[in-house]
């Protein structure tokens, strides 16, 4: 009889981004608005700059935690939104508030119950991060949803970044074969890396709305929330084996 198993991305899925977002607009919102630019329209373009960053350097085989990037391109970000002097428009101790706000992130909707669902119907529910352990860990303990600590997989471990498939394949391996596995992300890029690495492919839309499947290609299961999804997962599960 097969193991099933349900491996989740952790940020932007499991928790969502808007406390990163509420502390730019807390901090610098009317700064930003001044200049026609849009604060969570900021905070995106600086995360997907710092996730490009950090894929990249793990590329060229010189990886580094995310954070550490994501702190050193604060300043690159506001040059590129139009600031001519980023370092006289900010300060060092306004980017150290918007990255613990980006450490506080908070539960999306229907996660603890799509956990749930899945560990009742015999799932075991793992989490693979480009974040570290400790800090993706808080964000569970806060909110106060079960996950051990050694199901939390980091790419710091291996120092490769998702979306390299060997990445997921490192992942696979802890797996028996002939178990059930799943990859559950509410990016694209993620859970189709995931799904050509070998997982079965679980991608809800909760972020990012535009599947822009024609690029990636369409998923197993695909559903607006987490509880739906693990409906999905589990249903289709059955059905497979």
């Amino acid at each position: 009889m097969p193991s099933h198993h349900v491996v989740f991305d952790v940020v932007g899925t499991c928790f969502t981004f808007d406390a990163f977002f509420a502390a730019i607009e807390s901090r610098l919102g009317p700064r930003l608005r001044a200049h026609n630019i849009q604060p969570q329209l900021f905070g995106y373009a600086w995360m997907e700059a710092a996730e490009r960053e950090y894929a990249y350097l793990s590329m060229s085989h010189r990886y580094r935690p995310f954070l550490d990037i994501f702190g050193a391109i604060f300043y690159r970000t506001l040059w590129f939104s139009g600031m001519e002097d980023p370092r006289s428009f900010a300060s060092d101790e306004d980017r150290d508030y918007l990255i613990k706000g980006y450490r506080q992130l908070l539960p999306r909707e229907g996660v603890y119950r799509a956990m749930q669902s899945l560990r009742d119907a015999g799932f075991t529910v793992w989490c693979f991060t480009s974040g570290d352990v400790r800090r993706v860990r808080g964000y569970f303990l806060r909110s106060m949803i079960q996950m051990p600590e050694e199901n939390i997989v980091s790419c710091d471990n291996s120092q490769l970044a998702k979306p390299a498939l060997e990445a997921y394949q490192e992942v696979l391996s802890k797996f028996d074969e002939g178990d059930v596995v799943w990859f559950a992300a509410a990016h694209m890029w993620d859970v189709s890396a995931a799904k050509s690495a070998g997982f079965r492919g679980a991608y809800c839309t909760a972020w990012e709305k535009e599947s822009c499947s024609e690029i990636f290609g369409e998923m197993d299961v695909t559903a607006d929330s987490l509880h739906e999804l693990a409906a999905q997962i589990i249903a289709a599960s059955q059905n497979r084996g």
